[in-house]
């Protein structure tokens, strides 16, 4: 009976150590889910105006890469290799915030769970000050992770969409550049897709 009380014990102050790390944790996604949400924004008003940042950039390394590939034979498969990293780095940046979906919720509820151990604690000693601490500290956080998690969901379902549509204009480019210097091979876009899902 000593053994399970002194594990008990045991757990709850490793539990009690990591309400620090969850309640950090939190606050350095919200501030990263309102820095993506400034960079969503710009990115909004950019597309809004008609600017495509992606899609220049994809243009400006295309013609580098048009002029710096001497072997013209091989010119479909170098351009293949800079399509592919570039749908490679827009499928990374949305790694970005799909990070904050799946990881706020834990978070919340760990910042949930801890506080409330500690509150029944306080309880049975008979600390109510402490109690009413820590059940606030308990829904703030849950709270918190929620909000921002559903934030950065609806922030990818937009974002995931300008992927998609920027993949098939630089697929098109693509082809066309192949086209104009006298090659002609079809891009599979198989394994972009199932990156995206």
């Amino acid at each position: 009976m000593n053994i399970l009380a002194g594990l008990e014990s045991f757990l709850f102050i490793i539990s009690s150590v990591l309400l620090f790390p969850v309640v950090t944790a939190l606050v350095l996604i919200t501030c990263w889910v309102v820095v993506f949400f400034g960079w969503f924004l710009r990115e909004y008003l950019d597309r809004r105006q008609g600017r495509f940042v992606s899609l220049e950039r994809y243009r400006t390394a295309l013609a580098k890469e048009l002029e710096a590939t001497t072997d013209k034979a091989n010119l479909d498969i170098a351009l293949e290799r800079l399509l592919q990293a570039a749908e490679l780095g827009l499928i990374k940046s949305l790694d970005k915030i799909r990070f904050v979906i799946r990881v706020g919720p834990a978070l919340g509820l760990m910042g949930t769970l801890i506080p409330m151990g500690i509150s029944l604690s306080a309880m049975a000693q008979g600390d109510m000050p402490k109690m009413a601490g820590s059940m606030v500290t308990a829904f703030t956080t849950v709270v918190v992770g929620l909000a921002s998690s559903v934030v950065a969901y609806v922030m990818s379902l937009v974002k995931e969409k300008w992927v998609r549509a920027d993949m098939r204009e630089m697929e098109f480019m693509t082809e066309g550049m192949l086209r104009s210097a006298g090659q002609h091979r079809e891009i599979p876009r198989e394994e972009a897709a199932d990156e995206l899902s």
